[in-house]
Protein backbone atom coordinates (compact mmCIF):
# COMPACT_ATOMS: atom_id res chain seq x y z
CA UNK A 1 0.00 0.00 0.00
CA UNK A 2 1.30 3.15 -0.80
CA UNK A 3 2.37 5.40 2.82
CA UNK A 4 0.77 8.60 2.47
CA UNK A 5 1.85 11.87 5.10
CA UNK A 6 -0.38 13.07 7.76
CA UNK A 7 -1.65 16.42 7.02
CA UNK A 8 -0.03 19.36 8.06
CA UNK A 9 -2.03 22.00 8.97
CA UNK A 10 0.69 25.28 8.17
CA UNK A 11 0.75 28.17 9.86
CA UNK A 12 0.37 29.72 6.64
CA UNK A 13 -2.97 27.86 5.81
CA UNK A 14 -3.84 29.35 9.21
CA UNK A 15 -3.10 33.18 8.54
CA UNK A 16 -5.50 32.77 4.93
CA UNK A 17 -8.33 31.55 6.63
CA UNK A 18 -7.40 34.49 9.61
CA UNK A 19 -7.13 36.42 6.86
CA UNK A 20 -10.26 35.55 4.95
CA UNK A 21 -12.16 36.10 8.62
CA UNK A 22 -10.82 39.82 9.09
CA UNK A 23 -12.03 40.67 5.06
CA UNK A 24 -15.52 38.72 6.19
CA UNK A 25 -15.48 41.26 9.30
CA UNK A 26 -14.99 44.31 7.62
CA UNK A 27 -16.96 43.35 4.70
CA UNK A 28 -19.82 42.42 7.60
CA UNK A 29 -19.16 46.06 9.32
CA UNK A 30 -19.25 48.25 6.09
CA UNK A 31 -22.43 46.42 4.99
CA UNK A 32 -24.25 47.27 8.74
CA UNK A 33 -22.92 50.62 8.43
CA UNK A 34 -24.46 51.11 4.55
CA UNK A 35 -27.59 49.21 5.46
CA UNK A 36 -27.86 51.59 8.77
CA UNK A 37 -27.29 54.64 6.40
CA UNK A 38 -29.69 53.81 3.76
CA UNK A 39 -32.53 53.05 6.28
CA UNK A 40 -31.66 56.58 8.06
CA UNK A 41 -31.92 58.20 4.74
CA UNK A 42 -35.19 56.81 3.80
CA UNK A 43 -36.57 58.05 6.58
CA UNK A 44 -39.68 57.26 8.64
CA UNK A 45 -40.96 53.50 8.53
CA UNK A 46 -44.35 54.49 6.86
CA UNK A 47 -43.08 54.17 3.14
CA UNK A 48 -42.28 50.90 3.59
CA UNK A 49 -44.90 49.79 4.99
CA UNK A 50 -46.66 51.51 2.11
CA UNK A 51 -44.77 49.73 -0.62
CA UNK A 52 -45.11 46.68 1.69
CA UNK A 53 -49.15 46.89 1.26
CA UNK A 54 -48.29 47.30 -2.32
CA UNK A 55 -46.08 44.71 -3.19
CA UNK A 56 -48.61 42.40 -1.27
CA UNK A 57 -51.24 43.81 -2.92
CA UNK A 58 -49.65 42.58 -6.20
CA UNK A 59 -49.06 38.78 -5.28
CA UNK A 60 -52.30 38.61 -4.42
CA UNK A 61 -53.92 39.94 -7.54
CA UNK A 62 -51.52 38.01 -9.49
CA UNK A 63 -52.83 34.92 -8.21
CA UNK A 64 -55.98 33.65 -10.03
CA UNK A 65 -58.19 32.67 -6.88
CA UNK A 66 -59.26 34.93 -4.23
CA UNK A 67 -59.26 32.66 -1.18
CA UNK A 68 -56.19 34.19 0.52
CA UNK A 69 -57.37 37.95 0.84
CA UNK A 70 -55.18 40.94 1.11
CA UNK A 71 -55.70 41.24 5.19
CA UNK A 72 -54.77 37.48 5.15
CA UNK A 73 -51.63 37.62 3.43
CA UNK A 74 -50.36 40.64 5.55
CA UNK A 75 -51.26 39.34 8.69
CA UNK A 76 -48.63 36.35 7.78
CA UNK A 77 -45.94 38.75 5.86
CA UNK A 78 -46.43 41.49 8.43
CA UNK A 79 -43.48 41.79 10.25
CA UNK A 80 -42.89 43.18 14.27
CA UNK A 81 -39.63 43.82 16.07
CA UNK A 82 -36.24 44.89 15.12
CA UNK A 83 -35.22 47.43 12.31
CA UNK A 84 -34.48 46.35 8.66
CA UNK A 85 -30.68 46.44 9.15
CA UNK A 86 -30.96 44.21 12.27
CA UNK A 87 -33.48 41.93 10.47
CA UNK A 88 -30.36 41.57 7.93
CA UNK A 89 -27.80 40.46 9.97
CA UNK A 90 -30.51 38.04 11.76
CA UNK A 91 -31.69 36.89 8.41
CA UNK A 92 -27.91 36.13 6.91
CA UNK A 93 -27.31 34.30 10.29
CA UNK A 94 -29.78 32.12 9.90
CA UNK A 95 -28.90 31.39 6.14
CA UNK A 96 -25.24 30.42 6.84
CA UNK A 97 -26.31 28.99 9.90
CA UNK A 98 -28.51 26.58 7.82
CA UNK A 99 -26.03 26.40 5.03
CA UNK A 100 -22.98 25.14 6.64
CA UNK A 101 -24.73 22.87 9.41
CA UNK A 102 -26.03 20.39 5.95
CA UNK A 103 -21.92 20.80 4.68
CA UNK A 104 -20.80 19.54 8.03
CA UNK A 105 -23.63 16.81 8.22
CA UNK A 106 -23.17 15.59 4.65
CA UNK A 107 -19.61 15.05 5.84
CA UNK A 108 -21.02 12.07 7.86
CA UNK A 109 -23.88 10.92 5.94
CA UNK A 110 -21.65 10.59 2.86
CA UNK A 111 -19.29 8.20 5.39
CA UNK A 112 -22.27 6.47 5.90
CA UNK A 113 -23.41 5.58 2.58
CA UNK A 114 -19.93 4.68 1.33
CA UNK A 115 -19.89 1.91 4.91
CA UNK A 116 -23.80 1.17 4.49
CA UNK A 117 -23.12 0.30 0.29
CA UNK A 118 -19.73 -1.53 1.41
CA UNK A 119 -18.18 1.00 -1.23
CA UNK A 120 -14.54 0.03 -2.06
CA UNK A 121 -13.84 3.15 -4.34
CA UNK A 122 -13.79 5.68 -1.66
CA UNK A 123 -11.44 4.76 0.86
CA UNK A 124 -8.87 6.79 0.18
CA UNK A 125 -10.90 10.26 0.40
CA UNK A 126 -12.83 9.36 3.34
CA UNK A 127 -11.06 11.10 6.05
CA UNK A 128 -11.78 14.13 4.02
CA UNK A 129 -15.70 14.04 4.70
CA UNK A 130 -14.92 12.82 8.43
CA UNK A 131 -13.08 15.46 9.07
CA UNK A 132 -15.90 18.20 7.51
CA UNK A 133 -18.11 15.94 9.85
CA UNK A 134 -16.56 17.46 12.91
CA UNK A 135 -18.38 20.65 12.21
CA UNK A 136 -21.27 19.11 13.55
CA UNK A 137 -21.07 20.28 16.96
CA UNK A 138 -19.86 23.66 16.34
CA UNK A 139 -22.60 24.09 14.38
CA UNK A 140 -25.26 23.16 16.87
CA UNK A 141 -24.16 25.31 19.89
CA UNK A 142 -24.06 27.77 16.79
CA UNK A 143 -27.90 27.16 16.11
CA UNK A 144 -29.37 26.88 19.18
CA UNK A 145 -27.88 29.99 20.64
CA UNK A 146 -28.74 32.41 17.30
CA UNK A 147 -32.43 30.83 17.99
CA UNK A 148 -33.22 32.20 20.90
CA UNK A 149 -31.43 35.50 19.03
CA UNK A 150 -33.09 35.88 16.03
CA UNK A 151 -36.49 34.12 16.79
CA UNK A 152 -39.01 37.02 16.93
CA UNK A 153 -37.86 38.70 13.84
CA UNK A 154 -37.26 35.07 11.63
CA UNK A 155 -39.68 33.15 12.86
CA UNK A 156 -43.12 34.86 13.03
CA UNK A 157 -44.90 31.73 14.72
CA UNK A 158 -43.13 33.04 17.73
CA UNK A 159 -45.84 36.31 18.39
CA UNK A 160 -47.64 35.70 21.34
CA UNK A 161 -50.28 38.10 20.05
CA UNK A 162 -50.72 34.85 17.05
CA UNK A 163 -52.09 32.83 19.56
CA UNK A 164 -54.86 35.14 21.27
CA UNK A 165 -58.49 34.87 20.37
CA UNK A 166 -59.66 34.48 16.42
CA UNK A 167 -62.02 37.44 17.69
CA UNK A 168 -58.68 39.41 19.09
CA UNK A 169 -56.43 39.60 16.72
CA UNK A 170 -55.07 35.87 16.63
CA UNK A 171 -53.89 33.70 13.78
CA UNK A 172 -55.80 30.67 13.05
CA UNK A 173 -53.97 28.94 10.57
CA UNK A 174 -50.96 29.54 13.42
CA UNK A 175 -52.67 28.37 16.01
CA UNK A 176 -53.61 25.04 14.51
CA UNK A 177 -49.76 24.27 13.78
CA UNK A 178 -48.83 24.97 17.30
CA UNK A 179 -48.46 21.81 18.66
CA UNK A 180 -45.35 21.56 16.46
CA UNK A 181 -43.62 23.70 18.04
CA UNK A 182 -45.32 24.25 21.59
CA UNK A 183 -47.16 21.04 22.33
CA UNK A 184 -47.34 19.58 25.43
CA UNK A 185 -47.67 23.55 26.37
CA UNK A 186 -49.58 26.12 25.01
CA UNK A 187 -49.16 27.88 22.10
CA UNK A 188 -47.44 31.59 22.26
CA UNK A 189 -45.33 29.77 25.72
CA UNK A 190 -41.84 28.26 25.36
CA UNK A 191 -41.63 25.88 21.66
CA UNK A 192 -39.97 23.65 23.97
CA UNK A 193 -40.73 20.83 21.24
CA UNK A 194 -39.34 22.77 18.81
CA UNK A 195 -36.07 23.49 20.88
CA UNK A 196 -36.41 19.65 22.37
CA UNK A 197 -36.18 17.96 18.29
CA UNK A 198 -33.33 20.70 17.38
CA UNK A 199 -31.15 19.68 20.68
CA UNK A 200 -32.12 15.67 19.84
CA UNK A 201 -30.94 15.87 16.09
CA UNK A 202 -27.77 17.91 16.74
CA UNK A 203 -27.57 14.97 19.57
CA UNK A 204 -27.84 12.14 17.82
CA UNK A 205 -25.77 13.40 14.61
CA UNK A 206 -22.72 13.95 16.92
CA UNK A 207 -23.43 10.99 18.37
CA UNK A 208 -23.05 8.67 15.99
CA UNK A 209 -20.50 10.96 14.32
CA UNK A 210 -18.11 9.74 17.47
CA UNK A 211 -18.93 6.38 17.27
CA UNK A 212 -18.05 5.77 13.76
CA UNK A 213 -15.06 7.86 13.85
CA UNK A 214 -13.70 5.74 16.90
CA UNK A 215 -14.08 2.86 14.94
CA UNK A 216 -12.74 3.74 12.10
CA UNK A 217 -9.52 5.12 13.70
CA UNK A 218 -9.08 2.24 15.88
CA UNK A 219 -9.17 0.21 12.60
CA UNK A 220 -6.20 2.19 12.57
CA UNK A 221 -4.37 0.84 15.24
CA UNK A 222 -5.42 -2.54 15.92
CA UNK A 223 -6.29 -3.62 12.00
CA UNK A 224 -9.32 -5.71 13.26
CA UNK A 225 -11.94 -6.22 10.56
CA UNK A 226 -14.34 -5.77 13.57
CA UNK A 227 -14.53 -2.11 13.42
CA UNK A 228 -15.28 -2.13 9.84
CA UNK A 229 -18.24 -3.98 10.40
CA UNK A 230 -19.29 -2.30 13.27
CA UNK A 231 -18.84 1.01 11.62
CA UNK A 232 -21.28 0.00 9.06
CA UNK A 233 -23.73 -0.74 11.49
CA UNK A 234 -23.69 2.58 13.17
CA UNK A 235 -23.60 3.92 9.60
CA UNK A 236 -26.73 1.77 8.77
CA UNK A 237 -28.69 3.21 11.89
CA UNK A 238 -27.77 6.55 11.14
CA UNK A 239 -28.70 6.74 7.61
CA UNK A 240 -32.20 5.84 9.23
CA UNK A 241 -32.47 8.36 11.41
CA UNK A 242 -30.73 11.09 9.19
CA UNK A 243 -34.10 10.18 6.47
CA UNK A 244 -36.47 10.92 9.65
CA UNK A 245 -34.56 14.14 11.28
CA UNK A 246 -33.23 15.93 8.21
CA UNK A 247 -36.92 16.17 6.69
CA UNK A 248 -38.20 17.33 10.21
CA UNK A 249 -35.32 19.87 10.59
CA UNK A 250 -36.09 21.16 7.22
CA UNK A 251 -39.39 22.07 8.33
CA UNK A 252 -38.13 23.23 11.74
CA UNK A 253 -35.57 25.36 10.12
CA UNK A 254 -36.72 26.47 6.78
CA UNK A 255 -40.39 26.24 6.18
CA UNK A 256 -41.41 27.02 9.50
CA UNK A 257 -40.24 31.28 8.21
CA UNK A 258 -43.24 31.01 6.34
CA UNK A 259 -45.65 29.90 8.81
CA UNK A 260 -48.29 29.92 6.22
CA UNK A 261 -47.12 28.23 3.17
CA UNK A 262 -46.36 24.15 3.24
CA UNK A 263 -44.64 21.78 0.78
CA UNK A 264 -44.98 17.81 1.14
CA UNK A 265 -41.65 18.31 -0.90
CA UNK A 266 -39.25 20.53 1.02
CA UNK A 267 -37.80 17.83 3.25
CA UNK A 268 -36.54 16.30 -0.05
CA UNK A 269 -35.22 19.60 -1.55
CA UNK A 270 -33.51 20.81 1.34
CA UNK A 271 -31.66 17.43 1.62
CA UNK A 272 -31.26 17.74 -2.51
CA UNK A 273 -29.24 21.39 -1.25
CA UNK A 274 -27.07 19.86 1.49
CA UNK A 275 -26.28 17.14 -0.14
CA UNK A 276 -24.74 18.42 -4.21
CA UNK A 277 -23.06 21.08 -1.81
CA UNK A 278 -21.21 18.42 0.15
CA UNK A 279 -20.26 16.70 -2.10
CA UNK A 280 -18.83 19.56 -3.99
CA UNK A 281 -16.85 20.47 -0.71
CA UNK A 282 -15.52 17.07 -0.11
CA UNK A 283 -14.45 17.14 -3.94
CA UNK A 284 -12.76 20.75 -3.61
CA UNK A 285 -10.80 19.43 -0.52
CA UNK A 286 -9.77 16.36 -2.12
CA UNK A 287 -8.51 18.11 -5.27
CA UNK A 288 -6.62 20.62 -3.50
CA UNK A 289 -5.27 18.43 -0.91
CA UNK A 290 -4.07 16.34 -4.21
CA UNK A 291 -2.52 18.95 -5.66
CA UNK A 292 -0.74 19.95 -2.48
CA UNK A 293 0.60 16.61 -2.70
CA UNK A 294 -1.33 14.90 -0.39
CA UNK A 295 -3.58 11.68 -1.14
CA UNK A 296 -1.25 10.03 -3.32
CA UNK A 297 -3.48 7.20 -3.81
CA UNK A 298 -6.36 8.82 -5.08
CA UNK A 299 -5.81 8.61 -9.14
CA UNK A 300 -8.56 10.53 -11.75
CA UNK A 301 -10.97 7.50 -11.41
CA UNK A 302 -11.62 8.19 -7.83
CA UNK A 303 -11.54 11.89 -9.03
CA UNK A 304 -14.39 10.64 -12.31
CA UNK A 305 -16.36 9.42 -9.46
CA UNK A 306 -16.69 12.30 -7.23
CA UNK A 307 -17.12 14.73 -10.77
CA UNK A 308 -19.99 11.90 -11.45
CA UNK A 309 -21.30 12.60 -7.98
CA UNK A 310 -21.56 16.28 -8.72
CA UNK A 311 -23.23 15.97 -11.94
CA UNK A 312 -25.36 13.45 -11.06
CA UNK A 313 -27.02 15.21 -7.56
CA UNK A 314 -27.15 18.51 -9.38
CA UNK A 315 -29.76 16.68 -12.24
CA UNK A 316 -31.53 15.31 -9.05
CA UNK A 317 -31.56 19.00 -7.39
CA UNK A 318 -33.09 20.11 -10.67
CA UNK A 319 -35.84 17.86 -10.32
CA UNK A 320 -36.59 18.00 -6.88
CA UNK A 321 -36.85 21.91 -7.86
CA UNK A 322 -39.18 21.54 -10.82
CA UNK A 323 -41.20 18.94 -9.26
CA UNK A 324 -42.02 21.26 -6.07
CA UNK A 325 -42.43 24.33 -8.59
CA UNK A 326 -44.37 22.56 -11.46
CA UNK A 327 -47.05 20.80 -8.46
CA UNK A 328 -47.35 24.36 -6.59
CA UNK A 329 -47.44 26.01 -9.87
CA UNK A 330 -50.07 23.57 -11.69
CA UNK A 331 -52.47 23.23 -8.59
CA UNK A 332 -52.16 27.66 -8.35
CA UNK A 333 -53.70 27.32 -4.56
CA UNK A 334 -53.07 30.50 -3.00
CA UNK A 335 -51.56 29.68 0.18
CA UNK A 336 -49.15 27.46 -1.57
CA UNK A 337 -48.31 29.88 -5.32
CA UNK A 338 -47.98 33.11 -2.68
CA UNK A 339 -44.45 31.60 -2.19
CA UNK A 340 -43.02 31.16 -5.50
CA UNK A 341 -44.95 34.28 -6.23
CA UNK A 342 -42.97 36.19 -3.87
CA UNK A 343 -39.28 35.25 -4.87
CA UNK A 344 -40.81 35.49 -8.94
CA UNK A 345 -41.81 39.05 -8.75
CA UNK A 346 -39.71 41.02 -5.84
CA UNK A 347 -35.80 42.23 -6.11
CA UNK A 348 -33.36 40.42 -5.37
CA UNK A 349 -35.37 37.19 -5.01
CA UNK A 350 -35.98 37.24 -8.57
CA UNK A 351 -33.12 37.35 -10.20
CA UNK A 352 -31.70 34.95 -7.47
CA UNK A 353 -34.89 32.31 -8.55
CA UNK A 354 -33.41 31.82 -12.12
CA UNK A 355 -30.07 32.42 -11.66
CA UNK A 356 -30.47 29.15 -8.86
CA UNK A 357 -31.12 27.36 -11.77
CA UNK A 358 -27.98 28.49 -14.11
CA UNK A 359 -25.47 28.15 -11.49
CA UNK A 360 -27.07 24.59 -9.69
CA UNK A 361 -28.06 23.01 -12.90
CA UNK A 362 -26.91 24.59 -16.44
CA UNK A 363 -23.21 25.05 -15.56
CA UNK A 364 -22.62 22.26 -13.98
CA UNK A 365 -24.41 20.06 -16.41
CA UNK A 366 -22.99 21.56 -19.15
CA UNK A 367 -19.05 22.00 -17.25
CA UNK A 368 -19.12 18.14 -16.11
CA UNK A 369 -20.98 16.66 -19.16
CA UNK A 370 -17.77 15.39 -20.62
CA UNK A 371 -15.73 12.60 -18.94
CA UNK A 372 -12.52 13.92 -19.06
CA UNK A 373 -14.04 17.31 -17.13
CA UNK A 374 -14.92 15.21 -14.13
CA UNK A 375 -11.24 13.43 -14.36
CA UNK A 376 -9.36 16.85 -14.78
CA UNK A 377 -8.78 18.93 -11.36
CA UNK A 378 -8.65 22.10 -13.26
CA UNK A 379 -12.34 21.26 -14.17
CA UNK A 380 -13.25 20.57 -10.83
CA UNK A 381 -11.78 23.29 -9.26
CA UNK A 382 -13.86 26.09 -11.32
CA UNK A 383 -17.70 23.83 -11.24
CA UNK A 384 -17.18 23.01 -6.97
CA UNK A 385 -17.16 26.87 -5.96
CA UNK A 386 -20.14 27.34 -8.55
CA UNK A 387 -22.17 24.90 -7.31
CA UNK A 388 -21.48 25.92 -3.28
CA UNK A 389 -21.72 29.37 -4.09
CA UNK A 390 -24.80 28.78 -6.33
CA UNK A 391 -26.55 26.92 -3.31
CA UNK A 392 -25.69 29.33 -1.03
CA UNK A 393 -27.51 31.85 -3.33
CA UNK A 394 -30.29 28.73 -3.10
CA UNK A 395 -30.65 28.82 0.74
CA UNK A 396 -30.68 33.02 0.84
CA UNK A 397 -33.97 32.12 -1.26
CA UNK A 398 -35.37 29.61 0.75
CA UNK A 399 -35.09 32.06 4.19
CA UNK A 400 -34.47 35.60 3.57
CA UNK A 401 -37.53 36.51 1.49
CA UNK A 402 -39.98 34.92 4.87
CA UNK A 403 -38.06 37.63 7.03
CA UNK A 404 -37.37 40.99 4.73
CA UNK A 405 -40.21 40.43 2.34
CA UNK A 406 -39.80 43.33 -0.30
CA UNK A 407 -37.18 44.67 2.11
CA UNK A 408 -34.46 42.03 1.31
CA UNK A 409 -31.10 43.06 -0.09
CA UNK A 410 -27.58 40.81 -1.07
CA UNK A 411 -24.85 43.14 -0.13
CA UNK A 412 -21.38 43.54 1.98
CA UNK A 413 -22.95 42.37 5.10
CA UNK A 414 -24.45 39.08 3.29
CA UNK A 415 -21.32 38.84 1.62
CA UNK A 416 -19.26 39.47 5.08
CA UNK A 417 -21.26 36.81 7.38
CA UNK A 418 -20.96 34.32 4.56
CA UNK A 419 -16.95 34.70 4.36
CA UNK A 420 -16.96 34.49 8.41
CA UNK A 421 -18.14 30.97 9.05
CA UNK A 422 -16.27 29.92 5.64
CA UNK A 423 -13.14 30.79 7.45
CA UNK A 424 -14.29 29.17 10.74
CA UNK A 425 -15.86 26.10 8.91
CA UNK A 426 -12.95 25.52 7.20
CA UNK A 427 -10.51 26.10 10.67
CA UNK A 428 -12.21 23.05 12.23
CA UNK A 429 -12.03 21.32 9.22
CA UNK A 430 -8.69 21.59 8.46
CA UNK A 431 -7.56 21.44 12.00
CA UNK A 432 -10.03 18.08 12.59
CA UNK A 433 -7.82 16.71 9.15
CA UNK A 434 -4.18 17.37 10.61
CA UNK A 435 -5.00 15.29 13.65
CA UNK A 436 -5.46 11.58 11.89
CA UNK A 437 -3.68 9.39 9.45
CA UNK A 438 -5.20 10.51 5.47
CA UNK A 439 -4.77 6.84 4.67
CA UNK A 440 -7.52 3.99 6.64
CA UNK A 441 -4.46 1.90 6.84
CA UNK A 442 -6.15 -1.54 7.53
CA UNK A 443 -9.25 -1.55 5.71
CA UNK A 444 -10.53 -4.09 4.18
CA UNK A 445 -11.66 -2.29 1.04
CA UNK A 446 -8.12 -0.38 0.64
CA UNK A 447 -6.84 -3.19 -2.22
CA UNK A 448 -10.18 -2.70 -4.20
CA UNK A 449 -9.55 0.73 -4.68
CA UNK A 450 -6.31 0.75 -5.19
CA UNK A 451 -6.96 -1.22 -8.47
CA UNK A 452 -10.10 1.28 -9.31
CA UNK A 453 -10.66 1.82 -13.08
CA UNK A 454 -13.75 3.21 -14.88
Amino acid sequence: MVADDKYEFKAQTKNKLIILALVGVVLFGVGVLMARWSENKQGSEAPAEKASVEVTKNLVALNDHSAVSVEDHGKETGHHGSKTWVKRIFASLWVNNVFFTGIGIIGLFFIAIQYAAQAGWSTPIRRVPLAIGSWIPYAGVLMLISWFIVKHDVFHWTHLSLYKPIEEGGDKVIQGKSGMWYWPLSGGTFPIFYIFRMILFFGLWYLFFNWIKKEILTQDVDGSPEHWYTARKFSAIFLIIFAVSSSVAAWDWVMSIDPHWFSTMVGWYVFASWWVTGLATITLVVVNLKEAGYLKMVNANHLHDLGKFCFAFSIFWTYIWFSQFLLIYYANIPEESVYFIERLKTPPYSWIFYANLFLNFVLPFLLLMTRDAKRHMSMLKVVCPIIIIGHWFDFYNMITPGVMQNEGGVGFLEIGMALIFMAAFLFVTLSSLSKVPLVAKHDPLMEESLHHHI
